[in-house]
């Protein structure tokens, strides 16, 4: 068989080889073989076989026998082709991967790459078996190589759930009359440029797998899509709370929207999802780039080219997922500063709340200690009344709760001109209590308030909030330190609270400070996001070593959005220099 010849078919439309009986998914009735030069046995082969992640089985030409359509296809129909090939390899791949470790363990199981497929006995006797089964071990055991599949196979799998989005949903017929266009528009928002992006971006990613046997790099393609291309998710990402709360108002007052959504839902082409899940989808994939792009970046050598490409686009992904972040709590944010000015009455002179620069932090209600300072007793008839804080980034409101939700503004102060103490063994009345000042208040003067918190945790992230410059009980990631206390999410959380810190599984977090009731206040390695979260949804990392390794990692990662740290470098060199 030589390129160009048809493929053979058999009664039930599958393609078949001269001899052999062929089953994969993606081969078609009337494909053009696509030859492999080498292919020990036959000229036959497929992307597979060029990545060397599958041994020559002789007349087979190899395992999986994908073929290239003779009709011209549009741009969708190709990327629709590639998910399918792409992910069907993955599967197979990872049997591959399974057999290939029940051998090195030596546990007795006599599985190999080659006992997942009949062998013929030309292939059993094949001369360069033995050196080619060698060459897949070495490719298989290649860590860097299964980072850059998993990126390309996930990829491949999020097309084909958007491509099912925008086909089942998007384009139904049924749904769009009864959407009026501004709710479609809201809903769905620009998910069709999304798509339009991870069809270039896969065929793209499942060419350059095609040049060689080894995967020579994909992130030269990331860093190019993310610098480029990826502004499209920014817009979709950026419209989530206007798409949540739409699709909320869509499922309670309109029947025959909830009907049919239930009744589209059930298709089997779900699989048992909602809708809510496919219109999540481009959040979690942006994000989930960065940490595949990551997981190349620790594999690649170091001071190589490859390393400089992952960094390269690591970089440009963090400010692509920044951006996002920055879309979704600025549309939540601008609604909240709304909510917030008008339960507000000014005692003091007015300030403005909304601005397009301001966001909430932290709200909350503590204890004022009451009295002139020097007259503290607990003979006072009553000690303490209740304030309520709005902590915003660069502004602190001080109040009083009044009757119909509102609340009086006696104080405030710029959060820069802010400073805090903690009271330390001051007895039990006076536990969590802490002090709190402003330098320059609402009167230009200086005031002086002593807070008491519900609880320690509750007095620690206030003063954390209020300071956020104040030492904390451990050192950051920012000191560079090769060691510090650190913990592993092992159960998902969801903040609460504006200061407190989404986990995922498996997140590693440098400890900056703990509080005697279980909380923790860390800052998460692949990203420095800081916040507070309860102490049992993690567990910590004793050995010094992989907390060490950890850091390391994280550095090699980082190293390249430090240009302060290399400034200060230089001017060391500069000054050792001069005093020679």
């Amino acid at each position: 068989m030589k390129l160009g010849d048809t493929i053979p078919s058999t009664a039930d439309g599958k393609t078949q080889a001269p001899g052999e009986d062929l089953s994969c998914s993606s081969t078609q009735t009337g494909a053009q073989a696509w030859p492999l030069p080498g292919c020990p046995g036959r000229s036959l082969g497929c992307g597979w076989r060029r990545r060397g992640l599958l041994e020559p089985l002789g007349a087979r030409g190899c395992l999986c026998f994908l073929a290239v359509p003779t009709r011209p296809q549009t741009t969708a129909a190709a990327a629709r082709e590639v998910a399918g090939r792409v992910c069907s390899q993955s599967t197979r791949r990872g049997a591959l991967v399974a057999a290939g470790r029940r051998r090195n363990k030596g546990d007795g199981t006599k599985a190999s790459c080659a006992s997942l497929t009949p062998r013929s006995e030309e292939t059993k006797n094949h001369p360069h078996q033995d050196g080619v089964t060698s060459h897949l071990q070495r490719i298989l055991s290649s860590r860097k190589e299964t980072a850059m599949f998993e990126l390309v196979t996930s990829e491949a799998s999020y097309y084909k759930s958007l491509s099912l989005l925008v086909s089942h949903f998007v384009e139904n017929e049924r749904l769009k009359k009864l959407l009026h266009p501004s709710e479609a528009h809201i809903l769905f928002s620009n998910v069709l440029d999304v798509m339009g992006v991870s069809e270039r971006f896969l065929l793209e990613l499942e060419r350059r797998m095609e040049e060689n046997i080894v995967i020579s790099d994909v992130c030269d393609i990331v860093y190019r899509y993310a610098a480029n291309h990826f502004s499209v998710y920014i817009t979709y990402v950026s419209n989530q709370t206007y798409q949540e709360r739409t699709y909320k108002q869509l499922l309670q007052e309109k029947a025959a929207f909830r009907e049919l959504i239930a009744q589209l839902e059930l298709d089997p082409k779900c699989r048992g999802l909602p809708l809510s899940s496919f219109l999540i989808l481009p959040f979690q994939r942006i994000t989930r780039l960065k940490l595949l792009v990551q997981n190349i970046l620790k594999r690649v050598e170091e001071s190589s080219e490859r390393e400089a490409t992952a960094l390269d686009a690591h970089k440009e992904l963090e400010l692509v997922v920044k951006a996002c972040n920055e879309g979704v709590r600025k549309m939540s944010r601008t609604e909240q500063m709304i909510s917030i000015q008008k339960k507000m009455e000014f005692k003091i002179k007015s300030v403005p709340i909304i601005s397009h620069s301001r966001w909430l932090l932290k709200q909350g209600e503590l204890q004022q200690m009451s009295g002139p300072k020097t007259s503290r007793t607990l003979r006072t008839k009553k000690l303490f009344r209740e304030i309520y804080l709005f902590l915003f980034n660069d502004l602190l409101v001080i109040c009083r709760q009044i009757p119909g939700d509102k609340y009086q503004v006696f104080d405030s102060a710029p959060r820069g001109l802010l400073r805090v103490e903690e009271l330390e063994d001051q007895g039990q009345t006076l536990a969590n209590v802490f002090i709190l000042r402003l330098l320059e208040n609402a009167d230009d003067r200086e005031a002086t308030y002593m807070l008491k918190a519900t609880s320690q945790s509750e007095m620690k992230r206030w003063m954390t909030s209020l300071a956020p410059n104040r030492r904390t009980k451990f050192v950051s990631f920012t000191s560079r330190l090769l060691d510090c206390p650190q913990v592993q999410c092992v159960h998902p959380y969801v903040a609460q609270q504006p200061d407190e810190l989404t986990l995922e599984l498996a997140d590693i977090l440098n400890i900056l400070d703990k509080t005697e009731d279980g909380w923790i206040f860390g800052e998460r390695l692949h990203d420095q996001e800081r916040g507070w979260f309860p102490s049992n949804m993690t567990e910590e990392i004793l050995n010094p070593k992989i907390r060490s390794q950890n850091l390391k990692e994280c550095f090699r990662v980082h190293k390249m959005d430090d240009p302060q740290r290399s400034q200060n470098k230089d001017r060391r060199k500069l000054g050792s220099r001069n005093r020679q």
